[in-house]
């Protein structure tokens, strides 16, 4: 049966934004950290294949690279660490809702309308000055899509995945968190059963914030749990 080239261009597109998506640039990742580590990823066969099939796709007018890599951004940068960001500003700001999302992750993030496929069976585990908590996939790369957005290149590379789990707090130091002894590092391991989302500790000077500006404050990175939000300055900038 044939498809249509509606039907074959949106399937195409979405096979490529998956692999653009695994193979961001090591410039964006600088963007995104100043520090220097070898979060390096060899592209799978799979991974090459379909980026291939997106090199072909452009060649024949298809697909908008930069259309592609807009939307890629988008996910990655914008909704999805947006919509988590909304759910730990909440939880900073009303303390009934935390205790919600502590509880019952699933429900409380529905209640501001977020969920869906890759955002089931969530839990949300939360910093404190004694305890920090991170997350890996050491399997391969189970993340909350809907909360997060797509997953960082660094996220799925084999470096972090291992040593996530051996070396934590070496993990951390090459983001730039050092941590005292007396805080306990957890790391969580996300599977396809159960994805984990960090609450960070609120900053100091924001008391007086609206949801809105504390949502500003929050990073992907910090849900993730390798750096925390850094203090307000004075200003108002964090």
């Amino acid at each position: 049966m044939k498809s249509s080239r509606r039907d074959f261009l949106a399937t195409a597109a979405s096979a490529a934004g998956a692999a653009a998506a695994g193979n961001l640039s090591a410039s964006a990742q600088d963007h995104e950290h100043s520090h220097d580590h070898a979060h390096q990823v060899v592209p799978s066969d799979v991974a090459l294949r379909v980026k291939s099939l997106e090199s072909l796709l452009v060649e024949k007018g298809l697909v908008d690279r930069a259309a592609l890599d807009a939307l890629v951004d988008t996910y990655e940068h914008k909704i999805g660490p947006r919509n988590g960001a909304q759910v730990v500003a909440r939880a900073w700001a009303d303390p009934a809702y935390k205790q919600r999302l502590l509880a019952d992750a699933d429900k409380a993030i529905a209640e501001l309308g977020f969920g869906g496929q890759q955002g089931e069976h969530m839990v949300v585990v939360e910093n404190t000055p004694t305890v920090h908590n991170m997350i890996v996939c050491t399997l391969c790369s189970c993340y909350p899509w809907p909360v997060l957005g797509l997953p960082p290149v660094w996220y799925k590379s084999a470096p972090y995945r291992s040593r996530s789990v051996i070396d934590p707090r070496g993990v951390l130091r090459e983001f730039g968190l050092e941590l005292g002894d007396a805080v306990e590092v957890r790391v969580w391991d996300s599977t396809s059963e159960v994805r984990y989302l960090v609450l960070p500790e609120r900053p100091a000077g924001t008391e007086g914030l609206s949801e809105a500006e504390l949502a500003a404050l929050v990073t992907r990175d910090a849900m993730i749990g390798v750096i925390k939000v850094p203090p307000r300055k004075e200003g108002g900038a964090a």
